[in-house]
């Protein structure tokens, strides 16, 4: 099984790097919707999603393809590995 491209890991970690410094779109985000709350949970959810779906586009952009579970599993670890960077968002 493949591991996930350099460049895809490079686009992935600059979507981090963008999420985590565009934390006021995410509280914007939670304004909008103040009838669901303000959870961690529900703030986590917005992030990963965002991180996720640059993940399968760029994956398809660049390699053009879907992922292969190996590359998930790379891009879970990935994303695991900066939950304490996304707590600082909240």
């Amino acid at each position: 099984m493949k591991t996930m491209d350099k460049i895809l890991k490079n686009k992935i970690e600059e979507k981090i790097q963008e999420t985590i410094s565009n934390k006021n779109e995410i509280k914007q985000l939670l304004q909008s919707l103040s009838s669901v709350g303000e959870s961690k949970s529900f703030v986590l959810g917005i992030i990963v999603g965002r991180i996720y779906n640059s993940f399968y586009y760029q994956s398809k952009r660049i390699l053009n393809r879907e992922p292969t579970d190996k590359e998930f599993q790379e891009f879970v670890k990935l994303v695991k590995s900066k939950k304490s960077n996304f707590e600082n968002l909240w």
